[in-house]
C-alpha cells in the first residue's frame, strides 16, 4: 500500500503516520531524511544533492524524486510506504506519479487531515513541553495534575518552542495551504483523495484513517 498523508504542521501528522506505520506494517519516508542519508551515503543522486545544497540552491524535483526511487527499491518498502512532506506541488505529484508508473507502482490513497486555521493557532501556540523529559502540554486541552510540575518527572522546568507564536503558526498556514490547494483537485480528479477531520482527538482521527485504509483492502 502507498499512502500519502497531507496535513498542515501541528494537525498531527507525525503522530498519525506513525500509528499507520505500526498498524499496517508500512515505512514512513520523509524527504528530508532521505535526502541528507542519500547525501551521507554518497550515492549517485545524494552527490546531485549535495552539490546543490553546498552552492545554497534549492534541491531540485528531479532529484528528490530520484532519491524516493532509489529508496523505494529498498526491502523494506516492499510491503508499501507512507510519503510524508512529499508532494507539495501539482509538478512534484506527476512527478512522483510517472516515477511510480516505471516501477508498475501507483498511489493507493490521498488523505488529508483537514483542520480549523483559527483552533489549530489555539492548538499549536498553546502547547508546552518539560525541559527534562520532553512530556508534552497545553495550556488549554493537557494541563500538569499540578500546576508548573510536569506529571513524568516532577521537573518545574518548562520550554516552549520559539516558532510556536500567531505570526509564525498562521505564516506556515497559509503557506502549506497556498502549496496544497492545487494538490487536492488533483488528486480528487484521480479518485484516491479522502478527508478525515484532523480537529477530532487523536484516537478519533486515528479511527477515520483506519476505516479509509481499510475500506482499499
Amino acid at each position: 500500500m502507498i499512502i500519502i498523508l497531507l496535513g498542515p504542521p501541528g494537525a498531527g501528522k507525525g503522530t498519525q503516520a506513525q500509528r499507520i506505520e505500526t498498524k499496517q506494517g508500512l515505512v514512513q519516508l520523509s524527504t528530508g531524511d532521505m535526502l541528507r542519508a542519500a547525501v551521507a551515503a554518497g550515492t549517485e543522486v545524494g552527490k546531485k544533492a549535495k552539490a546543490f545544497m553546498e552552492a545554497g540552491k534549492l534541491v531540485t524535483d528531479e532529484i528528490v524524486i530520484g532519491i524516493i526511487a532509489d529508496r523505494i527499491d529498498e526491502d523494506d518498502c516492499k510491503n508499501g510506504f507512507l510519503l510524508d512532506g512529499f508532494p507539495r506541488t501539482v509538478a512534484q505529484a506527476e512527478a512522483l506519479d510517472n516515477m511510480l508508473a516505471r516501477k508498475d507502482l501507483k498511489l493507493d490513497v490521498v488523505i488529508e487531515m483537514k483542520v480549523d486555521d483559527a483552533a489549530l493557532v489555539d492548538r499549536i501556540t498553546g502547547r508546552y513541553t518539560c525541559a527534562n523529559c520532553n512530556q508534552g502540554y497545553h495550556d488549554v486541552n493537557l494541563k500538569p495534575k499540578v500546576d508548573g510540575v510536569c506529571d513524568n518527572c516532577g521537573s518545574t522546568n518548562f520550554k516552549r518552542r520559539a516558532d510556536d507564536n500567531r505570526e509564525t503558526v498562521s505564516s506556515r498556514l497559509e503557506a502549506y495551504h497556498a502549496q496544497t490547494a492545487p494538490l487536492l483537485p488533483y488528486y480528487k480528479a484521480k479518485g484516491i483523495l479522502k478527508v478525515v477531520d484532523g480537529m477530532a482527538d487523536i484516537d478519533d482521527v486515528t479511527a477515520q484513517i483506519n476505516e479509509v485504509l481499510g475500506s482499499l483492502s
